[in-house]
């Protein structure tokens, strides 16, 4: 009877050590299929990872061209007001000037007919007294 016990216990040891090398064998397949997806997901998020930062540097990239943008339309509009402003100047300058011109102009006429008319007196004057 004992040896029946004994083949019983050596095979309830050679049993659990089998058991124990199949749990050993199915973790180690677990354990590997899990670093292969770990692997996949890694690939994946830093391929996530490099589109995220290509759309960023795109972002800023539109962003700084829309402010060189911004700035070169704001410099052309200051430029446009500043010759508009200067050309506004000079026609003011100009149309100022005709009519100083134009004042003169009359002024002389004024005097020349006031002159004439003097002289008309004075020849009338001349001519009374003789």
């Amino acid at each position: 009877m004992a040896q029946r016990d004994d083949s019983k216990f050596s095979n309830r040891l050679e049993d659990a050590a089998k058991a124990r090398a199949a749990m050993l064998e199915k973790a180690r397949q677990r354990a590997e299929e899990a670093r292969k997806k770990l692997e996949e997901t890694a690939e994946e998020r830093k391929a996530i990872a490099a589109a995220r930062e290509e759309r960023q540097r795109k972002k800023e990239e539109e962003k700084r061209l829309a402010a060189e943008r911004i700035e070169a339309e704001k410099r052309a509009a200051e430029e446009a007001r500043r010759r508009a402003e200067e050309e506004a100047k000079d026609e003011a300058e100009r149309r100022k000037r005709e009519e100083a011109e134009k004042m003169v102009q009359l002024l002389a006429e004024q005097k020349a007919a006031r002159d004439a008319r003097y002289a008309a007196r004075k020849d009338r004057q001349k001519k009374g007294k003789r």
